[in-house]
């Protein structure tokens, strides 16, 4: 058995960087938000559930059940938009924030972390050539992951190229000269 000093000088002769991952890959992309994301969210998801044991005791208190039922509906409403409206509208904004990006060169694959629900951390693997970027540019889409949208900041990639390699942009563009004849040929 190790003693602690000696633990740390065999751990610090590790010649991987402290960016790698040993499942995931390189980290290639850490998104500047997820800490800000991950609190509004929490915030919203608190405030609910406040709000949800709560109501009880703010209809008996203040009598609002026996109020005209225009307020009763007006009221009902605006907790209701707060307590479950919110934070499904964050949910559906925030759930493509990719927190970490890592890129596995032997293999070509990208392993995004996100955070789902219930603000743990979902891991979502794809290849590069599963990467789709929308025709039309989206507010909170920077690609598609297969089905999956997801949001990157271009500027906080450290090396340029690997976000030009996850968008496929180092790819040759390639025009078959053969396709652009043949309507030329027709007409």
């Amino acid at each position: 058995q190790l003693t602690s000093f000696q633990a740390v000088a065999v751990r610090s002769l590790c010649t991987s960087s402290p960016h790698d991952h040993p499942e995931h890959g390189r980290l290639v992309y850490k998104g500047n938000l997820a800490k800000a994301v991950l609190g509004v969210r929490f915030f919203s998801y608190s405030t609910s559930i406040f709000n949800l044991f709560m109501m009880p005791y703010i209809m008996l208190k203040t009598g609002i059940g026996f109020e005209s039922l225009f307020i009763q509906a007006a009221f009902y409403g605006l907790i209701g938009f707060f307590t479950f409206v919110t934070p499904v509208t964050l949910h559906i904004l925030t759930k493509g924030y990719v927190i970490r990006l890592y890129y596995k060169d032997e293999m070509d694959t990208y392993t995004a972390i996100t955070y789902n629900a219930i603000l743990a951390e979902k891991v979502t693997v794809f290849h590069q050539k599963d990467v789709k970027i929308p025709d039309i540019t989206k507010m909170f889409t920077t690609f598609y992951a297969k089905t999956k949208s997801m949001l990157v900041n271009p500027t906080l990639f450290p090396n340029p190229q690997d976000y030009h390699h996850l968008m496929g942009y180092d790819k040759s563009l390639f025009f078959n000269l053969e396709e652009e004849k043949e309507p030329d040929d027709r007409k």
